[in-house]
């Protein structure tokens, strides 16, 4: 998701040390000219990652793209892009079939049977191989300045009700036809779930006080899934949706606990989204444990059309941006997720179970049993994993933590008790799983090292840190070890820039803010940017362009620019076929305005992609990307 970074959340207010605190300042990084040095001379020594190879044969076999600022979808010389599935096309449930209408005027009942508007993760499940398979993509947010004819202008309960059925996820079954690609309609696999969509709350929060409310005295009972933003896969066929910025739906109450300032609520904060106008379960003032309810993962089975999703409690909540999934070699699951928000932290979680053969209905509990972690990265390139257990540590009645649900629930205050590091930013987590390493994106902080902020540290080394960085670690012995070594991949950066914290130290073409992050079977490592459209053009990003989607090769460091989206869009969520030969790309906000809502008379301001000056208004979509000659994207 797009964001003004001086909108952004940054409620981490825990005296929990900074690792630039309680190191040796001779080991800290300092930007004195430029980054390659420092970062190389102090984690040379890595032992276990792979590093830059000099001469070492790429994995990338396309030319990379210019740098971008038309209106269109720039891929590299050989392939071709199709655009696919748009927000408001119908999803192809069994009945009626509503079309988009370019003047918004679709009412709420056929949006919940329409694309939702904002795609973010998705992922292909084949039914046949390479050919025939299921879509499933995350809608992350809305632009009501695009959703309504007039707006904001009016507001009603029936707007209330077409944002939340726009929010959610699609299941979509596509077929390629002659070397096309399209939507299956109908499908009886075809289903949307939204913001309304009725959840089961399994782990070990389901049913706590904390999280009963009026309308649900079990707490065993969401309606509704929103902010959905990235995604994962188990290895037993079910999808990970994850609910990202879940707070800025909410109002504050009056006087807010200690407790909910840290997540973000404020006094009496009317919320952009204004659904606590006509959906009052939205105040969190009168229903403050409503906000508890959102912030988790949720699992889907594509293949189970009538299933309940069902939110896992196990994993912890927090502003997830996604949910990776790696198998130890006793095949256990472990799933990693960052928050998305300043000074946050990176979590990952072990199950306490094998994963069992027989599917979904096999592994139907298997992520409501094991532990959550919480990262420490220490200034001598190791780290350690901490677990949020309760009983353990400071994670006590005494220090506000009655049971391991409420350890779950508070899972931000668990973590700065436990003096995990404030990072900045976490974003998509990717694994290599036949090398055993895992990489992390952190987008940027513009506020590190700012006034009443923390300063920098070893694995976030750059004051107002405009540019972002990608950072790797592999963890000893295996993916459930207590205990890692880790590096940056990469500073992003533009070698352009005047000021020194903001040139990176990329090996190839330049780029910002790094979002998505996917590794596909070849091991090429897919960087996805997320430049806010406040930002975009100006500053350190001036040269930069429109967001891009980017192949690194890990072995030799090499990044070649391979995708460049339309005006005003992020790029985010990828997945191909298993035979690598088609690649599947969400496009979101394309138009999106440096306001983050547009204009509802003049929606095309900045964008008329994906159709057109003939279109109505700009639309989230996926992009299908294909070689001309038939062979493996990026190879």
């Amino acid at each position: 998701m797009s964001k003004d970074f001086s909108r952004m959340e940054d409620s981490n207010r825990s005296i929990n040390p900074s690792i630039h605190e309680v190191s040796d300042p001779a080991r800290r990084l300092f930007v004195k000219g430029g980054m390659a040095a420092a970062v190389g001379g102090l984690f040379a020594g890595l032992a276990g990652c792979a590093t830059p190879a000099e001469g070492g044969k790429s994995l990338l076999g396309f030319k990379g793209v210019p740098v971008s600022t038309a209106d269109s979808i720039v891929v590299p010389e050989g392939y071709v892009a199709q655009v696919i599935a748009p927000w408001g096309d119908p999803v192809g449930l069994s009945g009626d079939l509503p079309k988009f209408k370019p003047d918004a005027s679709n009412t709420a009942a056929e949006q919940e049977a329409q694309l939702g508007m904002h795609h973010d993760g998705i992922h292909y499940f084949p039914q046949d191989g390479s050919k025939n398979g299921l879509l499933v993509m995350n809608h992350e947010y809305v632009d009501d300045g695009l959703l309504h004819p007039d707006g904001m202008k009016t507001w009603s309960a029936a707007k209330v009700r077409k944002a939340q059925a726009a929010h959610g996820v699609s299941v979509l079954e596509v077929e390629q036809q002659d070397g096309q690609w399209r939507v299956v309609l109908p499908s009886p696999w075809a289903r949307r779930i939204t913001a309304s969509t009725p959840m089961a709350v399994s782990g070990p929060a389901a049913g706590h006080a904390l999280m009963k409310t009026a309308a649900d005295t079990s707490g065993r009972r969401v309606l509704g899934t929103l902010n959905n933003c990235g995604s994962g896969i188990t290895p037993w066929g079910t999808y990970l949706t994850c609910e990202e910025n879940f707070i800025f739906y909410f109002k504050g109450p009056e006087q807010p606990s200690a407790h909910e300032a840290r997540w973000g609520l404020r006094k009496g904060d009317p919320t952009g989204y204004r659904w606590h106008e006509h959906d009052e379960r939205f105040d969190a003032g009168k229903h403050p444990n409503e906000p508890h309810r959102f912030g988790w993962v949720v699992e889907i089975d594509p293949l189970n059309p009538s299933s309940t999703p069902v939110k896992r409690t196990a994993l912890g909540r927090a502003a997830h941006e996604g949910a990776t999934v790696a198998v130890t070699r006793d095949g256990r699951a472990v799933v990693y997720s960052g928050e998305d928000a300043r000074f946050e932290y990176i979590y990952k979680f072990v199950s306490r179970d094998r994963i069992q053969p027989g599917g979904a209905r096999a592994n139907a509990e298997l992520l409501d049993h094991g532990t959550l972690y919480v990262a420490r990265f220490d200034a001598n390139g190791q780290g350690q994993w901490l677990p949020l257990l309760h009983g353990q540590g400071p994670l006590t009645a005494a220090k506000g933590f009655a049971d391991q649900g409420e350890v779950l629930i508070k899972a931000r205050q668990a973590s700065d008790l436990l003096g995990a590091t404030k990072m900045d930013r976490p974003e998509w987590i990717a694994v290599d799983q036949k090398r055993g390493e895992v990489y992390c994106t952190l987008t940027n902080n513009s506020n590190r090292g700012g006034e009443r902020q923390p300063g920098t540290d070893a694995p976030n080394p750059r004051a107002n840190n405009t540019m972002g960085h990608i950072i790797k670690w592999r963890e000893s012995g295996d993916f459930h070890g207590e205990r890692f070594v880790w590096n940056h991949f990469v500073l992003a950066g533009d070698p352009a820039n005047a000021r020194p914290e903001a040139k990176g130290n990329v090996r190839g073409d330049a780029f910002a803010c790094p979002d998505g992050l996917w590794m596909d079977a070849r091991g090429v490592l897919w960087v996805q940017t997320d430049m806010s459209t406040s930002a975009m053009g100006k500053g350190d990003l001036a040269g930069l362009g429109n967001n891009v989607m980017l192949a690194a090769d890990p072995t030799t460091g090499e990044i070649r620019r391979f995708l460049s989206g339309p005006r005003g869009s992020e790029i985010t969520g990828v997945t191909t076929t298993p035979d690598g030969r088609t690649m599947f790309v969400n496009i979101q906000h394309p138009g999106e305005s440096p306001s983050e809502r547009s204009d509802p008379a003049n929606t095309k301001a900045v964008s008329s992609w994906p159709d057109g000056p003939a279109g109505g208004r700009p639309r989230s979509a996926t992009v299908v990307v294909r070689r001309k000659d038939g062979g493996v994207v990026g190879a």
